[in-house]
């Protein structure tokens, strides 16, 4: 009986990246939609170290390895694409555009990179149509406090999407504040020559223009599991500050 060598169809390289420790959890990070930047120091190392043999293994998977010009990596679908994906909500589209417009102001730099979910939702509020979005919770919307409270919820639900897909992070045991990492330019408006990238941002944002986005799984038991955390951990402070 004659022998099978693995290397024969496997080249060498990619076995070493299938075997590496690191690939089990990335490769579920990637299959889910998440995008892997350079703060994910371990898991980017290791994907421009076998970036041509993943991109060689996963187009077998009909979805790409793609790197981005500002250098996270992300999977993007084909339309014959093996690995289930699903499309942003419209809700998440307007978030992401709004963190891509906030990741390029001033303010970025002023606050050290740092943001709160107020500050997102005032910025939803001045950039975007407030009549359009608040259809979105309520069709007949009269723009009562609970109207805007909705709206808010469902931007966090997005901002929660989002988290999950790697384009923001909250600052450790607190969930009113947070960064935005490079992957928000996936959201990010085409600039022409000459453009300012903030300016083209906001016209993007005004004009509604769409963006397609689709490498993003429904989210999974662990994930749900951290957003009840995270909402848990919301309640907790909203009941200190009523104290």
């Amino acid at each position: 009986m004659s022998s099978i060598h693995t290397e024969q169809f496997i080249p060498a390289k990619l076995a070493q990246a299938l075997a590496n420790s690191l690939f089990p959890e990335l490769d579920s990070q990637l299959r889910a939609g998440r995008h892997i930047g350079i703060d994910s120091l371990d898991n980017h190392a290791f994907l421009m170290d076998f970036q041509d043999e993943l991109t060689d293994f996963y187009a077998r998977y009909n979805v790409e390895l793609i790197r981005a010009p500002e250098g996270f990596f992300y999977l993007r679908p084909r339309s014959t694409t093996l690995i289930p994906r699903s499309v942003l909500s419209e809700m998440d589209m307007l978030v992401g555009k709004i963190l891509c417009y906030l990741y390029l102001s001033p303010e970025r730099l002023a606050n050290q990179g740092i943001f709160t979910v107020q500050e997102l939702f005032d910025e939803l509020r001045t950039l975007a149509d407030e009549s359009k979005l608040l259809r979105l919770v309520n069709q007949r919307s009269t723009g009562s406090d609970l109207d805007l409270q909705k709206l808010q919820e469902k931007m966090r639900t997005s901002l929660n999407r989002l988290r999950r897909l790697g384009m923001i992070s909250f600052l450790p045991n607190d969930t009113q504040r947070f960064s935005i990492t490079e992957s928000v330019f996936r959201f990010g408006a085409d600039v022409r020559s000459g453009d300012s990238p903030l300016e083209a941002q906001m016209r993007m944002i005004r004009d509604g223009e769409a963006m397609p986005l689709e490498q993003d799984s429904e989210p999974s038991d662990d994930d749900e599991q951290e957003d009840e955390q995270l909402e848990s951990s919301e309640d907790d402070d909203a009941e200190e500050e009523n104290k």
